[in-house]
Formats: structure tokens, C-alpha cells, sequence
């Protein structure tokens, strides 16, 4: 089985993020280069706990489906999706994020397995988990650029957590602190 997990920080609220990470439209948008597009389960707006989406991509030159499952969901600091149907033997994706001084940490963490036993261990030692890192860093990226900018207002479901946030806006030693740029641990653990 391949393991991933890495951090990104975002100076944004974490309900924003949060939500940005979640949202189906949004989804869609942050895969450039893959057609991904929704087909079937939530179509549109924020994901809830024990929905499905159905996503249809090219990947790999290769046209196919993958279908998630929300199995967890504590907003706004966690929530794991499960392949359900799809290319992999198995494939389980868990999003943290935690705020601290303006500053939201999402961490991506996720863990799959290719199907044809030792033919795909080696798929995913020589080539398929980078391309997943690729893949996965540059939906962070995006998500980031998004959320730290005023674009995040062009999702449909997304609302001005700003005034909810803890943090945001608020000023240390008379100026306003951007926060650490450091790898912080998730909020919350043992998702199953």
C-alpha cells in the first residue's frame, strides 16, 4: 500500500478551507488536465457525510470512474472519503485542517493500493505515487491560491467565514500576522 501525507499552509479561515476542500464544483476546477466532472451522487455544492460522487477523469491517458464515499465528517477539521467502485483495489483519503494566528494547515493524507498484487506495488514504487503527489499537491495549490484570494466567492455553497473564524483578522503586536508558515498536526485522529 502507498502512503502519502503532506501540509500545506493557507492564510485564509478554516471554515473556508474547509469548505473549498469539500465543495464538488470546486473539485472540478482544481484538477486541471483531467476532464474531471462529476456523473452521478452529489452533483453540485458541499459534500455531506455518507454521500457519494461519482467523478469522470482521464488519467493516466485513460478515460475511467471513481466513486467516494464521506465516512467522516467533523467540520471543520477532518473529513475522510473511501473509494467505493473505481481503478484502485482500495483507496482512503483523509483531510485535516487546523488554524492557528490566520493561518489554516490542511493536510492531505492518503493511503491506496493498485490492483495485480506485486505488478502493482511496482506501478506504484516506479511511477503512480508521484503521479498522485503531483496530483494531490496541485489541487492544495489551487485550493490555497483560491482561498487566499477573493475567487473562493465564485463557488457556489460558500458563505464569508471570516466572522466565524477564530483568528482571522486579528492583530498581534499591533499588526496583522499572517501566521506561521510551519507544519502543524491535525486536529483530529483515528478516522476510520
Amino acid at each position: 500500500m502507498a502512503h502519502l501525507e503532506f501540509d500545506t499552509a493557507i492564510f485564509a479561515p478554516i471554515e473556508r478551507v474547509f469548505d473549498l476542500a469539500r465543495s464538488i464544483d470546486f473539485h472540478a476546477i482544481s484538477v486541471p488536465g483531467t476532464g474531471e466532472r462529476p456523473v452521478a451522487g452529489r452533483m453540485t455544492g458541499l459534500i455531506e457525510l455518507g454521500e457519494t460522487v461519482t467523478w469522470q477523469a482521464r488519467h493516466l491517458g485513460v478515460q475511467q470512474k471513481l466513486t467516494t464515499r464521506i465516512t467522516k465528517m467533523e467540520r471543520p477539521t477532518c473529513f475522510v472519503d473511501i473509494m467505493v467502485r473505481g481503478a484502485f483495489r482500495s483507496l482512503h483519503h483523509e483531510h485535516y485542517f487546523r488554524e492557528e494566528n490566520g493561518t489554516t494547515t490542511m493536510t492531505d493524507r492518503m493511503e491506496f493500493e493498485s490492483p495485480l498484487g506485486g505488478i502493482g506495488r511496482l506501478f506504484n514504487r516506479i511511477y503512480l505515487t508521484g503521479y498522485m503527489e503531483r496530483f494531490l499537491r496541485t489541487r492544495a495549490t489551487i485550493l490555497k491560491d483560491w482561498a487566499e484570494s477573493e475567487r473562493w466567492r465564485e463557488i457556489p455553497g460558500l458563505v464569508d467565514s471570516a466572522r466565524t473564524s477564530k483568528y482571522w483578522g486579528k492583530k498581534i503586536d499591533g499588526k496583522s500576522k499572517r501566521g506561521p508558515e510551519i507544519a502543524l498536526r491535525p486536529a483530529c485522529f483515528n478516522i476510520a
